[in-house]
């Protein structure tokens, strides 16, 4: 089966999507720089599925060492980028080093896909690149508003990147625009492992649970809601990873 390449394989969704590939007989390999990420997702890959990965502990924003990976594996048939940066609050208070992170990277691979000549790409965007729509709930048609944050800006970046880029490439690509991920594999051996202070809601609920954080903040009091806080869509991980390989799936048909 083809040789796919995850970026951010260490991190949530992408060591769940690890698993789904693996299961569904594709060979893959990572690329995590570990800054926001736990490596040991990668033992509990192995548990699940009895298959140890090989993951490159590179920063992608690092050409050459980036170029190095694809010398090492040329016959990559197909990508899932996740790695970036993505704390929406973060993203407002240190606006550069998202724009940097974010596009760079992105860059920096779709670089390498043109020399190498990846035929397939597939792009893990986010809701935030509708903006504040005009009316929900939104669907692969609604237009894109302003961004929010500068988070949700690179991912409207990214997007428009990659759309320009297959126009003149022989690269397939697909992006995948999802809410709010949650849960953890059955097995428990892989989950939400945030480092430092967790920003996403779950973790904080059950880290606050346990005691390792003092309380819980509840933001915003003036929804249009029974109790004026806010509701939030959610999907779990496990679909979202699967639905990272039907579209490879349906690239590489």
């Amino acid at each position: 089966m083809a040789k796919i390449l995850v970026t951010g394989g260490c991190g949530y969704i992408g060591s769940h999507t690890i698993v789904d590939l693996l299961e569904n007989g594709f060979e893959v390999v990572s690329i995590d720089d570990n800054s926001r990420s736990n490596s040991y997702a990668l033992s509990g890959i192995e548990k699940i599925t009895g298959k140890r990965i090989k993951n490159y502990q590179v920063d992608l924003k690092n050409f050459e060492e980036t170029q190095a990976i694809f010398q090492e594996n040329t016959d990559i048939k197909g990508i899932i980028h996740f790695a970036a940066y993505k704390a929406v609050g973060e993203s407002v208070d240190k606006p550069l080093d998202y724009y940097e992170n974010n596009l760079f990277s992105l860059i920096n691979l779709l670089k390498c896909v043109k020399e190498f000549k990846v035929p397939h790409f597939v792009f893990s965007s986010s809701c935030t690149v509708y903006g504040s729509p005009d009316a929900i709930p939104v669907t692969e048609l609604t237009p894109e508003k302003k961004a929010e944050s500068p988070y949700g800006a690179t991912k409207q970046m990214g997007e428009t990147i990659i759309k320009d880029f297959s126009k003149v490439e022989n690269t397939s690509t697909i992006l995948l625009r999802y809410f709010n991920p949650v849960g953890a594999h059955p097995s428990n051996n892989i989950g939400e492992l945030p480092i430092g202070k967790p920003m996403n809601l779950v973790p904080v609920i059950t880290q606050t649970a346990i005691g390792k954080l003092p309380k819980m903040m509840v933001h915003g009091k003036d929804y249009e809601t029974r109790d004026g806080s806010c509701v939030r869509d959610y999907i779990h991980v496990c679909d979202i990873a699967h639905a990272h390989t039907l579209a490879l799936q349906y690239l590489l048909a």
